[in-house]
């Protein structure tokens, strides 16, 4: 019976995977991947690990989840160390608790490394902290994606106005979703920030506000996905990030953004 390791590549750059990690993927007999993870990290498993895309992309052809359960189970019958490379980290709307409970229900050993979120690549890149004393004391991680099975929400998180948000693939529903959130009296011109591929060459950051998002198109960014960061202690980011933009009209700034 096989060893299953669900390790968090994450969020894109290869050398952003933990040490632990890593030193598994190099001994790994195989390896399921997803779409993202970079292709000179899938180089440093073992020469003769077998690699298997499973790798899932909004609006794209991919394998269904079901199907990626029986393969591990299966591979874990026929290998002694099968690695699962996630991007991101696993437990962070990566599904990891489907695959879990498949495996163990078959009788397999399962262990989990972490990696890092794109939430917090995001914040390093940015060197904006997602808590900031006296601004934002909570965080949530959220996403208005949702199984086949599942009623679409836009409902997608309580807490003040002072709490910072980071929405997991949600740009192509942030009309209805950021609607919504002004509807409930969220200001107007609370920062918001689209990241997109976060941690890798091509990384892209557009500042907005709340009450520009729902106007937003998603034909106007690029293919890797996208990240979207609300809460006032953003707020001196999205100042240097117009100022990097020569752009300052751009968006209507508040008060709390000239005196961060």
């Amino acid at each position: 019976m096989g060893r299953v390791v669900l390790i968090g590549a994450g969020p894109g750059a290869e050398d952003l995977i933990t040490v632990r990690g890593l030193k598994l993927l190099m001994q790994a007999d195989c390896v399921f991947h997803d779409a993202l993870v970079s292709p000179s990290l899938l180089s440093e498993a073992h020469p003769d690990a077998k690699l298997v895309a499973v790798g899932k992309r909004c609006g794209q052809k991919s394998t269904a989840q079901h199907f990626i359960n029986k393969q591990l189970v299966e591979a874990a019958e026929q290998y002694k160390l099968v690695v699962r490379l996630k991007g991101g980290d696993p437990m962070v709307f990566g599904r990891a608790d489907e695959e879990i409970t498949a495996l163990k229900a078959a009788g397999h050993t399962v262990e989990v490394v972490p990696g890092v979120t794109a939430a917090l690549a995001a914040a390093s890149s940015l060197q904006a902290s997602l808590t900031l004393r006296g601004v934002a004391r909570s965080l949530t991680l959220t996403t208005p994606s949702v199984g086949s099975d599942e009623t679409p929400s836009t409902d997608l998180f309580t807490g003040t106005e002072n709490d910072t948000v980071a929405v997991y693939m949600g740009l192509r529903q942030a009309g209805p979703w950021a609607a919504a959130l002004l509807e409930k009296g969220r200001n107007a011109n609370t920062p918001v920030i689209l990241c997109e591929s976060v941690s890798l060459p091509a990384e892209k950051f557009t500042p907005l506000n709340l009450g520009r998002l729902p106007l937003f198109s998603a034909e106007q960014l690029t293919d890797g996905p996208c990240l979207i960061l609300i809460g006032k202690a953003l707020a001196k980011a999205c100042v240097e990030l117009q100022l990097l933009k020569h752009n300052p009209e751009e968006i209507a700034l508040p008060d709390f953004f000239r005196a961060a």
